[in-house]
């Protein structure tokens, strides 16, 4: 049901967009900080998701592995976008590990420069000089990556 609920608010709605060079300080899961500012000279993908959400469990795996393989051109961080507990989210990420910090977005204060995503998962991939260059709602694969950032 909760699918269904996302496939219509990616039918309905345009996915948000960021500004043009937005700002993001978030503190991650374990208790780290991550500034977007900090990773200025990188590709940065900002990717909002959550446990139930069926096409996030699917792309979370390429997201990682293009990441874990390129560390030196691509930083991410998850954003967690749900009503969970902080060990609920550690619990989850035992059995689906990422390579790349995790926040647990606040549903009633989303970020100011990306708001609430209108569906998931909701991928924003954040050029080197900062700007961004381009927005996904819905799944994305490695070759999305691939052809957004160049980097193969």
């Amino acid at each position: 049901m909760k699918y269904v609920f996302v496939l219509l608010l990616a039918a309905a709605w345009p996915a948000f967009a960021a500004a043009p060079k937005p700002e993001l300080s978030v503190k991650t899961l374990d208790g780290a900080r991550f500034d977007l500012a900090a990773h200025r000279g990188k590709w940065v993908i900002v990717n909002f998701w959550a446990t139930w959400c069926s096409p996030c469990l699917k792309e979370l795996p390429d997201i990682s592995a293009f990441v874990a393989s390129h560390r030196d051109k691509v930083a991410a961080i998850g954003m967690d976008f749900e009503d969970a507990d902080k060990a609920d989210i550690e619990k989850f990420l035992k059995s689906h590990p990422l390579s790349y910090p995790v926040s647990i977005v606040d549903i009633d204060n989303p970020p100011r420069d990306f708001g609430a995503p209108k569906g998931l998962p909701n991928t924003f991939v954040i050029a080197p000089d900062g700007h961004l260059a381009k927005t996904f709602l819905g799944p994305l694969q490695k070759k999305d990556l691939i052809d957004v950032t160049g980097i193969h």
